[in-house]
């Protein structure tokens, strides 16, 4: 809006000394304050108010049967059961239940009560007057010279001895914190890229502990292996075995389609992680006539005769192979350790 847009009688009148008189007393910007307060419909019929109050109630109380109905639902419900919810496909009857009693559980608290706020509680508006935030010219003058006689009395400028040391102990001393970082938790370095396995290890029974030679494992069996010198009383059984744990499977040669996989077994004995490469559950699922492994988790399929590559789940890639051999003595032993990695995605870990 521009001054012609401005009515006469609102325009300020200028003075000799050029400065401004507001015709009528009036500020130009003045506080237009709050407007009047507008009763609602609770605040003057009753019969409104009671409504209110009985949708309030009404929705705490279906919270209250909601977390009954949570309660009941964990204990009636049986963990494998799945049921039919459309769009959402067969999901879990207990997740299904639980989920939505907590969720009404929770919503209808929330709703109640801001509608009782809305619509019950005062909505009156009041101002208060509050006093200037900024210190007075008297406090800003003692504040200012306060601080000039307190830098001359710590000799700051002079001393730069004491000034410059004290910088680099304020720089350094955070540092402390990064140490303490380090009690997170071990570094991982790359103990995710080693297992115990190595050349000349030999191959031994998870089930009888003894050393497994090609005549313990016949076409179309399946076997669990661990590397030789590991013990389930070590202190670190578990951690070994989770990187180490094998798989053995007899398959006729000419059924291996995968020319590595060929090459890396022993007449037709192959030995694969046991780990699933999806989040790590350990596979037991062996399908003989077809060759497949499956994990029982999250039904993640590997075709043992071509390289076990991933053929069905959501598995990122094949399961790592071990290269295998046989010694003098006639017993199964590992040629190496893994050429990959183990584990559950760990090209996405990098």
């Amino acid at each position: 809006m521009s001054s012609q847009d401005i009515p006469e009688e609102n325009l300020p009148v200028a003075q000799a000394d050029g400065t401004t008189l507001e015709k009528h007393g009036e500020h130009p910007f003045a506080d237009p304050g709050l407007p009047p307060h507008e009763h609602r419909i609770q605040d003057i019929d009753e019969r409104a108010a009671k409504r209110s109050e009985r949708t309030v109630a009404f929705l705490f109380t279906l919270s209250m049967l909601a977390t009954i109905g949570f309660i009941a639902s964990y204990v009636a419900f049986p963990v494998d059961k799945s049921i039919y919810v459309w769009p959402l496909g067969h999901i879990s009857a207990l997740n299904f239940a639980l989920g939505m009693t907590l969720g009404i559980a929770l919503f209808c608290i929330g709703a109640g009560a801001v509608h009782w706020a809305r619509t019950l509680m005062s909505d009156e508006e009041i101002a208060d007057e509050r006093h200037a935030i900024e210190a007075s010219p008297e406090v800003k003058a003692k504040v200012l010279a306060d601080f000039k006689q307190g830098a001359k009395e710590s000799a700051l400028g002079r001393r730069k001895l004491i000034r410059n040391t004290m910088f680099g102990a304020l720089t350094l001393v955070p540092l402390s914190g990064v140490v303490l970082l380090r009690d997170l938790g071990p570094l991982p370095e790359d103990k995710l890229r080693h297992t115990l396995w190595a050349k000349g290890k030999l191959l031994v029974n998870q089930n009888t502990n003894e050393p497994l030679r090609p005549s313990d494992v016949p076409v179309g069996s399946l076997t669990f292996a661990k590397p030789e010198g590991l013990e389930e009383h070590d202190h670190d059984f578990q951690t070994q075995i989770a990187k180490a744990a094998l798989m053995i499977v007899r398959i006729a040669p000419d059924d291996i389609k995968d020319k590595q996989e060929l090459e890396w077994s022993h007449d037709g004995i192959v030995a694969y992680s046991k780990i699933c490469t999806h989040v790590g559950c350990p596979i037991s699922l062996y399908e003989q006539q077809t060759h497949h492994v499956l994990c029982p988790c999250h039904q993640s399929t590997f075709d043992l005769t071509d390289g076990a590559r991933v053929i069905f789940g959501p598995a990122g890639h094949a399961l790592p192979q071990l290269r295998i051999g046989v010694n003098e003595e006639g017993y199964l032993e590992a040629l190496g350790d893994f050429e990959e990695p183990v584990g559950p995605a760990f090209w996405e870990r990098g």
